[in-house]
C-alpha cells in the first residue's frame, strides 16, 4: 500500500509541475483557431515527455528507499554489511566510479541501482538475495550493478524514454487533430477542437504508448547484456555471474517497485517484447559465447 501511495503522489506532484511549468512557457497553447500550432505542440510535448523522465530520474534515489524501505549503511553492524561494502567500494574503483550509496531491503532475491549521476548512486541487495546466494554470486550480482552505474544506464534510459514520450504525445494529438477535423469538415464555423479530439488522443496516447514502450522494453534488454559483460569484466571471470543467472533462474524474481522494475537484477516474463530483462538463460548464453 505504501509504494502504491507514493507512486501515485509522485506522479501527481510531477503532472502539476509539468502543468504550471508548460502554462508559464505557453507552450499548451497550441490547439488555435488558426489550426494546430506544431511548434508549440513539439514544446509541449518535449516539455512533458523529457520533464517527467528526468524529474523521475532526480528523485529516484530517495524514492527507491522509501519504496523499498531500504536501509542504507552508515556504519556497518555486522560482517555481512561490512563485506558489503567493502566489496561495492573495491568495484567502484575498479569501475572508475564513485562509491555508491550500498543499501539492504528485506525481501524476494533481487538487488538494483539507481540515481541520477554516476557518482551519486545507491546500489541496493534484498536479505532474500543475501541469505540465498553464494558470496561468489552475490559479488557478481552487485558488480552488475555497478556495471549499471558505469556505463550511465540510468541516464541512457532516461533520455530514450523521454524522446518515445515526447513522440507519443506529439503523434497522438496530431493524429486526434486530423480525426476531428476530417469529423467536422463540413460545420460551418467551429470554436474549437470537439470530443473526437480528446476521445482519439487519450486512444492513442495508451495506442502509442504501447508501442513505445516495446522499444524501451528492447534498450533496456540490451543493457542487460552490457551490465553481465561489465560484471564479468569487474571480477576478471564470467563464472560468478553465469552462476548467479542460474540460481536466479530458480527463483520467482523478487517484486520491485512499478518504477524500480527495470533497475532489478531478476527479470524476464512471458510477454518478452515487454520484459525489461531478457530471460536467465539467454542472459547466460550471452556470456558464455562474450
Amino acid at each position: 500500500m505504501k509504494r502504491i501511495v507514493l507512486l501515485i503522489a509522485t506522479n501527481l506532484a510531477i503532472m502539476l509541475v509539468l502543468g504550471i511549468s508548460a502554462s508559464l512557457l505557453g507552450v499548451n497553447r497550441f490547439l488555435t483557431a488558426n489550426g494546430l500550432n506544431l511548434g508549440a505542440l513539439l514544446g509541449f510535448a518535449a516539455l512533458i515527455g523529457f520533464g517527467g523522465a528526468f524529474i523521475s530520474l532526480l528523485i529516484s534515489k530517495p524514492m527507491a528507499k522509501w519504496s523499498t524501505g531500504a536501509r542504507v549503511i552508515q556504519q556497518p553492524s555486522n560482517a555481512t554489511e561490512a563485506w558489503l561494502l567493502n566489496t561495492v567500494a573495491a568495484q567502484a574503483q575498479r569501475a572508475g566510479i564513485a562509491m555508491p550509496e550500498v543499501a539492504v531491503y528485506e525481501g524476494e532475491p533481487n538487488a538494483f541501482a539507481t540515481g541520477a549521476t554516476r557518482n551519486a548512486s545507491l546500489v541496493a541487495v534484498s536479505t532474500g538475495l543475501l541469505a540465498s546466494m553464494t558470496q561468489d554470486e552475490v559479488e557478481a550480482v552487485l558488480a552488475h550493478e555497478v556495471a549499471h552505474i558505469a556505463n550511465g544506464d540510468m541516464v541512457t534510459l532516461t533520455l530514450i524514454q523521454g524522446v518515445v514520450n515526447t513522440f507519443v504525445i506529439f503523434l497522438a494529438r496530431v493524429v486526434a487533430y486530423a480525426v476531428d477535423s476530417f469529423l467536422r469538415k463540413d460545420e460551418e464555423s467551429s470554436s474549437g477542437p470537439g470530443i473526437a479530439y480528446t476521445i482519439t488522443a487519450i486512444v492513442c496516447d495508451i495506442l502509442f504508448g504501447v508501442l513505445a514502450s516495446i522499444i524501451v522494453a528492447w534498450f533496456s534488454r540490451q543493457r542487460e547484456y552490457r551490465a553481465d559483460r561489465g560484471a564479468a569484466r569487474i571480477m576478471g571471470t564470467p563464472r560468478p555471474m553465469i552462476d548467479a543467472l542460474a540460481r536466479l533462474g530458480g527463483f520467482a524474481p523478487g517484486a520491485l517497485p512499478k518504477n524500480m522494475a527495470a533497475a532489478g537484477i531478476a527479470g524476464g516474463g512471458v510477454m518478452s517484447l515487454f520484459s525489461s530483462h531478457p530471460s536467465c538463460e539467454e542472459r547466460i548464453a550471452a556470456l558464455q559465447h562474450a
